[in-house]
């Protein structure tokens, strides 16, 4: 392989310029996550509120039913709105989305309350304290939901970080270049294909993708980070793809395979001389997409690691998709698996 070609190589591992930002809303109304919190809040709310005047149980669950009527209603338009809106809301500025927030919360309030009024159980409509307190409730929710979000950047950074160095451990580094030399003189077509590995795996590591890419970009790098480690290990790593094209366009949070398959061959291919094999697997079921990092595991101490990779990638995968993003790992007959469901 020619020197200019590796220099240039080479030169594509220094990171791409940094894409500007998209503006985002506070919250998202759309994740079932937010729904579900947004409604048990507003139903503790009703709850505690209905006690004020209760003269008993049974008038405390009259009472009860009479607000939830008007509540619950309410707080499902003021959600489907929301999520309806959610482009809109983040081409505002935070208070201007604070205030339109709160605004609707005061319209769902009426909402509210005219359905009570045409269902005949109200005989003088509160409509001014139907307004306040639908948007004390939404300022109230937003708050809470902003705060959850603002969370995610500290937590993204940390994560990001932790796998950058990861990426760029020496002895990954010089392993890599190591093969990559003995496969100049040799198999100078190999050892073009390697540093282009690199090069690529570098080059995402160091680019900034925003807060989700495609499961499909997520496999790609994936191939890239087990084509070079084959060339290290050759016979050792015995690899298995079972991939779904239905799959591809569900949503992960950058790097978040990666570390799963450094420690497949950290744990299941380095410490043991017969190797290992590992097996990654995507399948769409209905509204979900189900991934599968499977890996043999040596008998012995020290198999499974710390777990801080995996708190790190469950962490990550809840920040992006709350409850709908599941994570499960189990080590069984001496294979662990890594199983990971999140909305297709």
């Amino acid at each position: 392989m020619k020197d200019t070609q590796i220099l240039s190589t080479f030169q594509e591992l220094a990171p791409e310029p940094a894409v500007s930002a998209v503006p985002a809303p506070l919250f998202n109304a759309c994740q079932v996550g937010v729904a579900l919190r947004a409604v048990l809040f507003v139903e503790l709310v009703v709850a505690v509120a209905a006690l004020f005047g209760a003269a008993s149980f049974v008038d405390w669950l009259i009472r009860l039913s009479l607000y939830t009527g008007a509540a619950l209603p309410a707080t499902v338009v003021w959600l489907v709105v929301a999520c309806a809106g959610r482009r809109l809301l983040a081409r505002l500025p935070v208070p201007g989305q604070y205030a339109a927030a709160v605004a609707l919360g005061a319209v769902a309030g009426l909402y509210g309350c005219g359905l009570l009024v045409m269902s005949g159980l109200l005989e003088v409509p509160p409509w001014l304290a139907s307004a306040a307190s639908g948007a004390l409730l939404a300022g109230a929710g937003v708050g809470a939901l902003a705060l959850r979000e603002r969370g995610k950047t500290p937590a993204a950074t940390t994560a990001r970080l932790a796998e950058l160095q990861s990426r760029i451990r020496p002895h990954f580094l010089f392993n890599t270049l190591n093969s990559a030399i003995a496969l100049v003189r040799a198999e100078p077509a190999r050892a073009e294909a390697l540093l282009e590995d690199l090069s690529d795996l570098f080059r995402h590591a160091l680019a900034d993708q925003g807060e989700s890419v495609t499961l499909a970009e997520e496999i790609a790098l994936a191939r890239h980070y087990l084509e070079i480690e084959q060339v290290r290990f050759g016979e050792r790593l015995r690899l298995e793809w079972a991939l779904d094209p239905a799959a591809d366009a569900a949503r992960l949070p950058p790097l978040l395979l990666q570390p799963l398959l450094e420690n497949a061959v950290h744990h299941g291919v380095e410490p043991s001389p017969e190797g290992a094999q590992i097996r990654i697997s995507t399948r769409r079921r209905g509204a979900n997409v189900v991934i599968k990092v499977t890996n043999t595991v040596p008998a012995g101490p020290g198999a499974q690691g710390h777990g801080v990779a995996l708190d790190n990638v469950r962490d990550r995968l809840h920040l992006l998709h709350d409850v709908q993003g599941q994570f499960r790992h189990v080590l069984k007959d001496g294979v662990f698996q890594v199983r990971i469901e999140v909305p297709a």
